[in-house]
């Protein structure tokens, strides 16, 4: 937070719309001006790129709790003030630097053929959990729990995207029948991805391609649209006595 100006504040002008596999711009995430993160190749953006490599690599390494902002500012080569004047505490910074190095990592691919597509897509989330992203991932969780402002950047950068092109591909099967049509579509993904997540928060297992692909399966099966039940055959009529011969 900046103390009060007696500067006056010109009006806000629209929200930031957020991109599905990247940053809101001009949110605390993106670290970039309003109108979108500075210029490919310009200083600023140099300076960023420095600052979110140094964090990255700093909390994959140490781990979060043992990083300081004054710590990445020296690997960096830049100053405490250049930091706070883009991110306002570490958890934004590790946020930004996940939500950059993502990408369109995760986007989900559409081929016709819905356990495919989502196979394929959360095999990359599984690789991208199982290394130093992951690790990562894990302390920008943490510290989310505590920090609201995290919180809330964690959900516009990374976890509302996802959610909302993960629901976009599961309404495309519905539509195309392969999927059942009295679930939600939010519920679907959290059926879908839960066991993944469940194994990287509480590392109850590991996370690998047949947790993937056995979990994609079973979690479709099961929203698999109803078929009719069968009807039962007709009792077959017992044959009628013979006739009693003297």
């Amino acid at each position: 937070m900046t103390p009060a100006s007696s500067t006056p504040v010109p009006a806000p002008g629209p929200a930031p719309t957020p991109v599905a596999g990247g940053p809101v711009a001009g949110s605390p995430v993106a670290g970039g001006p309003v109108a979108g993160r500075p210029v490919a190749g310009s200083r600023s953006e140099r300076v960023r790129r420095a600052i979110l490599d140094a964090a990255f690599d700093l909390i994959a390494e140490r781990g979060y709790g043992k990083v300081t902002i004054e710590a990445i500012a020296a690997a960096a080569g830049t100053g405490k003030p250049t930091i706070y004047r883009r991110w306002t505490s570490r958890g934004e910074i590790a946020l930004a630097a996940i939500s950059d190095r993502v990408g369109d990592v995760l986007a989900f691919p559409d081929t016709g053929d819905v356990t495919a597509d989502l196979t394929a897509q959360m095999t990359r989330v599984a690789d991208l959990l199982d290394g130093d992203v992951g690790a990562v991932f894990r302390c920008v969780i943490a510290e989310a729990q505590a920090d609201p402002a995290v919180s809330a950047g964690l959900r516009a950068a990374v976890i509302e995207p996802h959610t909302r092109a993960c629901q976009q591909r599961l309404e495309r099967a519905v539509a195309a029948r392969q999927l059942r049509d009295d679930v939600p579509a939010r519920l679907m993904v959290e059926m879908i991805y839960a066991p993944l997540y469940y194994r990287f928060l509480l590392h109850t297992d590991p996370i690998g391609p047949g947790l993937v692909r056995e979990g994609v399966v079973r979690a479709l099966d099961g929203l698999r649209p109803s078929r009719p039940p069968v009807p039962a055959p007709a009792p077959v009529a017992a044959p009628a006595p013979a006739p009693a011969t003297n």
